[in-house]
């Protein structure tokens, strides 16, 4: 009887171990499967954020300086490509980590049953040594299951994330190529029409200063004076060379009458 007492002391004390375990399993495990599960979720916004983002950035290139529209172009492909790697950063994290922790609530479900049902057994010695290899082997797995699943999250990560600084990297050369001198000179053209130097010129020779003006016209007057000059000068000397062939006449004529009159007598 005391060696039954022993038997059924020991199968009790198992069984609470058991117990023990298994509640601690089902309330962390919960807990983080909760977890990962949300930060899944909030992978899954962000790539969906970026998404929109990428759809706006193509938008807006598509408006802007040669320049500016390829290096924001260039900089929505590598960003869209990085949400790529992001939905299979999800799709992993669902895989590899939820579903393994989603899977430790059947798993519990069972062990308690398991639990109970080697309670009910008559032979406590032999349920004792079950019991034993029950909580062994549950806490073996559990550990191995820890293991696996902590790895393959930061396995995942890691593979986004070095495939995110990559990308990255190639997203900030394609910014920091952007020449902006030439770009604000292509602005600076299309401020103004084809034909505005043309115009331009046409302005400026219609919109001299009033002292422009006034000398420009002070020169055609002493033009028009100096010319009037020249032509009234040129009638002077007309009529002077006039007055001297009328002078000329007349002495010729003198001189045949006085060289007339001296024949006569």
């Amino acid at each position: 009887m005391m060696l039954l007492g022993r038997g059924l002391d020991a199968r009790d004390n198992q069984t609470r171990q058991m117990q023990d375990a298994v509640s601690n399993v089902e309330k962390h495990f919960g807990e983080l499967c909760q977890i990962f599960a949300g930060y899944v979720r909030k992978t899954a916004r962000l790539r969906d954020k970026a998404d929109l983002l990428v759809n706006e950035i193509y938008a807006y290139a598509a408006t802007e300086t040669p320049n500016l529209k390829v290096g924001l172009k260039n900089f929505a492909d590598e960003f869209s490509r990085l949400q790529d790697y992001r939905q299979a950063e999800v799709d992993r994290l669902e895989a590899k980590v939820v579903e393994p922790l989603k899977c430790y609530g059947t798993i519990v479900k069972l062990k308690r049953a398991e639990n109970e049902l080697q309670r009910a057994t008559l032979d406590a010695t032999r349920t004792t040594r079950h019991l034993e290899e029950t909580i062994d082997n549950f806490e073996k797995q559990k550990i191995r299951d820890i293991k696996n699943i902590f790895s393959e999250f930061i396995t995942i990560e890691m593979l986004f994330h070095g495939k995110a600084l990559e990308i990255y990297t190639a997203a900030y050369q394609n910014i920091q190529n952007i020449d902006e001198n030439e770009d604000l000179e292509v602005f600076r053209s299309s401020l103004y029409p084809p034909d505005y130097q043309s115009r331009l010129d046409i302005v400026r020779a219609n919109s001299k200063s009033p002292l422009q003006r006034t000398g420009s016209s002070k020169s055609s007057l002493r033009t028009a004076q100096i010319s009037r000059r020249m032509l009234r000068r040129d009638e002077e000397e007309e009529e002077e060379e006039d007055d001297d062939d009328e002078e000329e006449d007349e002495e010729d004529e003198f001189d045949a009458t006085k060289e007339a009159f001296i024949r006569y007598r």
